[in-house]
């Protein structure tokens, strides 16, 4: 009889690169963000990439990140969303009360109103780039009043590869 094998990755793993693997959908040319929302039993709920609301063209909306003089309504951050924000949009289920969000990168102050609101209890992110700035600052200010548990996913080291 065979043993069991030892090499499997964890619900972290699992889920984060879930995220890491919706970020690839995003077209923004400078940052890709990924979501997955998981339920307490571990069942993945939703996703979300960072990109234009439905009917708005990624070929007509700008992609820039700066406003420019000549035309001030020229930023992506004008009509983008992000990630979180889009995994939550996109549940159909019935509620994400005690629910974990995994997400590649630190939510900004907009996303943790969301995911306060939503009922998300854990938040599991992979990077934190902008920690310094007053939007994850406030966030994170958000997050812990509201009791929302938020951990950095550590890395195992091990590579995963996804052959298609």
């Amino acid at each position: 009889m065979s043993e069991k094998r030892e090499d499997y990755i964890s619900w972290d793993e699992y889920f984060m690169g879930v995220a890491i693997l919706a970020a690839r959908r995003s077209k923004d040319p400078n940052t890709q963000v990924g979501a997955c929302i998981v339920s307490e039993d571990n069942k993945i709920l939703s996703m979300g990439y960072n990109g234009f609301p439905r009917g708005c063209s990624d070929d007509e909306f700008p992609w820039g990140k700066e406003h420019e003089e000549d035309d001030p309504y020229n930023a992506k951050y004008l009509y983008s969303t992000h990630g979180e924000l889009n995994a939550i949009l996109n549940y159909r289920g019935g509620s994400l009360e005690g629910s974990k969000l995994y997400v590649t990168l630190f939510p900004c102050n907009e996303c943790a109103k969301a995911i306060i609101q939503s009922g998300i209890r854990t938040l599991i992110y992979g990077e934190d780039k902008y920690e310094n700035t007053a939007a994850v600052r406030a966030s994170k200010r958000m997050l812990n009043a509201a009791g929302v548990r938020y951990y950095r996913y550590e890395k195992s080291g091990r590579e995963i590869k996804i052959l298609v």
